[in-house]
């Protein structure tokens, strides 16, 4: 009965290339190109990750219509012209297909006609054959703080009932696409609204990645792609768990990122993976940790040629030293940091790291100094960092108000870190985070002494009926 339903199935449409799109490139390279892209997505407040990867499959034609974010930064760049003039598909072309020559109907829980179009943080390209590619279409669709831990859970539930009814099979290019995509959405979703009500809900898609390794690949180059998604999607699992307070879990989730890269030779993802356990062991008060896990980073590193990850894992380091106490260790670290940070970003820089720029730079800055005691330094970083912020990551405006708060608060400054502490209290309907929420937490204790301070009073009375964090 299986090989009938294999000779049943239409064999796949080869995609058709995108001549259009490649004559638009011109003599750059595909690097060059994505490079360019970027800058222009920056030009119009747009965020997008795309690389010479990405050139390349929409060159191939793999991806017949690009998401509503890629739509307006090509369009910026090439104005006048539509998406056909892109050598695209229209898109209404791409949406809603009708159910499979095969004879399979859809089910009353495939909502393939309440896919939201208009949704401007929809991320995925459309895929013309890959079943696989329409459960991560619908996994995904939504978004939004009320939204977001639910737009986590079809991916693995999906993977997993589809195993259950037929053998494994061998992985391809549409799940290793697919469990890309999953890491961009969770990444997405932690910058816009913190991580407590996302990390019970991405356990199933790190299960099902996994799975995708077990079952093998049809090619050595989509395996690799499977095991860097694999890792990096234990990597972003690890931090909501590091972020929502979970240290044992997200200890043991790093672990299991840095075992897979060691396993698959990735010098990025082993050097991703140490440098968010550098992060871990401060925040767990093992500073000693902190400093041995960025200097390993720092090896990994090294040969990639990305300067701001050299930039954000000296970082690292240097928050490792503020919690020995060794200032001089920490500024060493410091200097290091600023000055690979200056040298640029380039094409090497790694797709995971769209979040560190100047703000995240003078954030973490700040957060050596607190360690140190030198409040009135830190308060300055901190509140550099807020005003550098782009609003797109809400997560981070909250954080730094929270860390110029408490700077300020302990510096004997209570009127304006109750300032601070209010305008972090106004981001907290859309993020959730236990490490911003035990922040505030210390922050009202250092201030009750200062109750009649102009605006302490209002600031502790609304943290003091907060919700508290699960």
């Amino acid at each position: 009965m299986a090989s009938s339903t294999v000779t049943s199935a239409q064999p796949e449409r080869p995609p058709r290339p995108n001549l259009a799109f490649r004559r638009l490139r011109g003599k750059r390279s595909p690097a060059e190109f994505a490079a360019a892209v970027r800058r222009a997505a920056r030009e119009i407040g747009e965020r997008v990750s795309c690389d010479a990867r990405y050139v390349g499959r929409v060159e191939a034609g793999e991806i017949r219509c690009p998401n509503y974010a890629y739509e307006r930064v090509f369009l910026h760049m090439f104005p006048g012209r539509t998406l056909t003039d892109l050598g695209f598909a229209p898109r209404s072309s791409v949406r809603g297909r009708q159910a499979r020559s095969t004879g399979e109907s859809r089910g009353a829980g495939e909502p393939y006609e309440t896919y939201d179009t208009h949704d401007p943080h929809d991320l995925y390209e459309t895929h013309d054959n890959n079943e696989e590619s329409d459960v991560l279409r619908r996994a995904f669709m939504t978004s939004g703080a009320t939204v977001a831990a639910a737009s986590l859970g079809p991916l693995g539930l999906a993977f997993d009932a589809a195993a259950a009814g037929r053998p494994a099979r061998r992985a391809g290019t549409g799940e290793a696409g697919a469990l890309e995509e999953a890491v961009r959405r969770i990444r997405l979703l932690d910058d816009r609204h913190g991580a407590d009500g996302l990390y019970r809900r991405a356990a199933a898609p790190l299960r099902t990645a996994y799975a995708l390794l077990d079952a093998g690949a049809s090619r050595q180059a989509t395996a690799d792609r499977l095991y860097t998604g694999a890792g990096e999607l234990a990597i972003s699992v690890g931090w909501l768990a590091h972020d929502s307070g979970r240290f044992d879990d997200a200890r043991s989730h790093y672990a299991e990122a840095l075992a897979t890269a060691r396993m698959n030779g990735d010098a990025g993802l082993e050097a991703h993976a140490f440098c968010n356990m550098a992060f871990l062991a401060r925040d767990a008060g093992r500073p000693r940790e902190a400093v041995r896990a960025a200097q390993a980073a720092q090896r990994a590193a090294r040969p990639l040629g990305s300067a701001r990850l050299m930039s954000l894992l000296s970082l690292r380091e240097a928050g490792g030293w503020a919690g020995l106490a060794d200032r001089v260790g920490c500024e060493q670290a410091l200097v290091r940091a600023q000055t690979f940070f200056e040298r640029g970003p380039s094409d090497a820089d790694p797709e995971w790291m769209s979040f560190y720029g100047e703000a995240e730079l003078e954030g973490l800055e700040a957060q050596c100094w607190s360690t140190l005691g030198d409040w009135p330094r830190a308060a300055r970083h901190a509140r550099r960092a807020g005003d550098l912020q782009d609003p797109h990551f809400t997560r981070n405006l909250a954080l730094y108000s929270a860390e110029l708060a408490d700077d300020l608060a302990r510096g004997g400054r209570p009127d304006e870190a109750a300032g601070a502490g209010m305008r972090c209290l106004d981001l907290l309907g859309e993020v959730q985070s236990s490490r911003i929420h035990t922040m505030l937490a210390g922050t009202a204790r250092v201030l009750l002494p200062h109750r009649r301070a102009s605006g302490v009073s209002t600031f502790l009375d609304r943290h003091g009926a907060l919700p508290r964090p699960a």
